[in-house]
């Protein structure tokens, strides 16, 4: 038995895949140039020891909603229509990776975040910085989670919507036209 992708299917993977590969060179771009005082590959490797799962977790979760969206539209079935699952999305996974930076602070990465840091307390309070410092790790975690979760909720949706769209194909064409669907849609039987 062997199996085909189709068009649709492949150029939506390979969508997310190059998406996911720029988020994380952009994340590591982000530390070089923000940690002048440690060589970029000192840097690199302190954002990979602290925050390897929030790296690559931002780039499988972005990536897993570009592939998403992508397939999605090519299909012809949005299910992003009212824009909440993909903007709260991105949203979260923005400000999961904006708080993974400060936990790379005390390590000597980010010096530009410290900076960033020391503005806080004069427009949110003192309290919200150290919570920010304190906790950076848990709510960029929290943040992830988030944005992972809204990723799930948009492939249960595409996941409905095919499904539907497989019953009145099958519905209204006969069960004699089902591999007709099936093969234009996803993996193909041959």
């Amino acid at each position: 038995m062997i199996f085909t992708i189709s068009y649709n299917l492949r150029n939506a993977i390979a969508k997310g895949l190059i998406v996911g590969i720029i988020t994380t060179i952009v994340y590591l771009l982000v530390v070089i140039f923000t940690t002048p005082n440690l060589s970029p590959i000192a840097a690199i490797n302190a954002a990979l020891k602290m925050n390897s799962m929030i790296i690559f977790g931002l780039a499988a979760g972005i990536g897993m909603q570009i592939f998403l969206s992508s397939y999605s539209k090519n299909l012809g079935c949005r299910i992003d229509k009212k824009r909440n699952g993909i903007l709260g999305s991105s949203g979260s996974t923005a400000v999961s990776s904006f708080l993974s930076f400060f936990s790379l602070v005390p390590l000597g990465c980010c010096g530009s975040w410290l900076f960033l840091l020391s503005l806080t307390p004069s427009v949110f309070g003192s309290t919200f910085s150290v919570v920010l410092i304190q906790y950076s790790k848990p709510l960029s975690y929290l943040g992830l989670s988030i944005g992972l979760g809204f990723t799930v909720v948009s492939a249960l949706r595409l996941r409905k919507k095919l499904k539907e769209r497989k019953e009145v194909a099958t519905k209204s064409k006969g069960l004699n036209n089902r591999s007709e669907f099936e093969n234009s849609y996803g993996v193909n039987q041959i």
